[in-house]
């Protein structure tokens, strides 16, 4: 049996740990269950379950209060709670170019906000967006890692702004939770949304909104949440204010396993790996005629993702040859995200993007490099 060569990570990673896939089947035979919600023994379990992930997550992202971990079904939830429980009442957001529609959209509908652009390699300056505060502004949102070009953003620098400011920061944490290091003190985060599906290696469904201390969030929906029972309005406690309805306690407890991987891996070292298989296709591409490579050289200041172009050939045609022909799995077209490709010059067909993950090789950057001069080839051959 052939496996198709996965470098679609960025939209999720495929390959998840054993002990996640173990997890997984286990608790959804032995504890789907209600954490929390009753005195009887399962109960009690998926709860522990819960606050045992929660511990996990902020061990690795440096949070001294677990308990202000919700959990979401994915970082699209986890954001619109944090920008809608902000700007409730009102008030103007900062956001960057370099933002997935998770982000836009919600800030979109609401109306009152400001688009910073980065630089044609997918950086922001800071100074940019200190420049862009106004009297009203109450939020600044902006990307840890570009879910196009990969480029990590100053996300330190920018939070210091913020503070200095008296504004809420919130961070995408979508495409770096897991990999790049992650310190919401001394970045000075307020609201961290996060997939666990992605660089967390967790299963589907997972996800989460960190609330630091400083953010006054208004729930963004209520419900059933196990304490307060009597009571018509919200519990304002966290996690409770944020977790209406039921969790989903098996994939929690799988999540909770794939942040165990990460944490004794070490998060550097996934990094390092995957900055590593980018680079070399990066160099490689680059020695290709006719295919250019999205944003900077500096592999400091990336993840695993790239993003390309081949000239004369649509990016959602150039990912369907390497699916049908080559078994790649890549994605073409615009992932979310039109303005990180105004911004970088690929508004008119997109690009492909490859990510890589712990468990690529170098085996497979040379599969879609020699796959990519072969669809190169092909078009020139056809066009003379």
């Amino acid at each position: 049996m052939v496996f198709m060569i996965y470098l679609d990570n960025p939209a999720t990673t495929k390959r998840k740990p054993l002990s996640v896939v173990t997890s997984l089947t286990k608790n959804t035979l032995l504890n789907s269950v209600n954490a929390g919600r009753g005195g009887h023994k399962y109960s009690i379990k998926g709860a522990k379950i819960v606050t045992d992930t929660a511990d996990k997550l902020a061990k690795l992202f440096k949070i001294s209060a677990p308990e202000r971990i919700a959990f979401t079904q994915n970082a699209t939830l986890a954001l619109n709670m944090a920008i809608n429980g902000i700007l409730s009442q009102g008030g103007h957001a900062i956001v960057t170019s370099m933002e997935h529609n998770s982000v836009l959209r919600p800030v979109n509908k609401l109306g009152n906000y400001t688009v910073v652009y980065a630089d044609n390699e997918g950086y922001v300056n800071p100074e940019d967006i200190k420049a862009a505060i106004k009297d009203d502004t109450k939020l600044i949102v902006c990307t840890h890692a570009s879910n196009v070009s990969g480029s990590i953003q100053p996300i330190a620098e920018i939070g210091k702004i913020a503070r200095a400011n008296g504004l809420i920061f919130l961070v995408d944490a979508a495409q770096s939770a897991g990999t790049v290091d992650i310190d919401v003190d001394a970045m000075c985060i307020d609201l961290l949304a996060f997939s666990g599906h992605k660089s967390l290696l967790g299963p589907l469904g997972t996800g989460g909104l960190y609330v630091g201390e400083r953010a006054r969030l208004e729930p963004y929906i209520t419900g059933g949440t196990g304490s307060l029972s009597k009571s018509l309005t919200q519990p304002l406690t966290l996690p409770d204010m944020l977790h209406s309805g039921t969790l989903n306690t098996p994939a929690i407890a799988a999540l909770g396993r794939a942040v165990d991987f990460i944490l004794k891996k070490g998060s550097s070292k996934i990094l390092a790996h995957e900055r590593l298989l980018a680079e070399n296709l990066i160099n490689r591409l680059d020695s290709i005629d006719g295919v250019s490579v999205l944003g900077g050289r500096d592999m400091n200041k990336r993840n695993g993702t790239v993003a390309f172009t081949v000239d004369g050939m649509p990016s959602e045609e150039v990912s369907r040859i390497l699916a049908v022909q080559y078994d790649i799995a890549t994605r073409g077209g615009w992932h979310c995200a039109y303005l990180a490709h105004k911004t970088l010059g690929t508004a008119r067909h997109g690009a492909v993007r490859a990510g890589f993950s712990y468990y690529n090789s170098m085996y497979d950057v040379r599969a879609l490099s020699y796959a990519i001069s072969d669809i190169v080839k092909n078009l020139r051959a056809v066009h003379f």
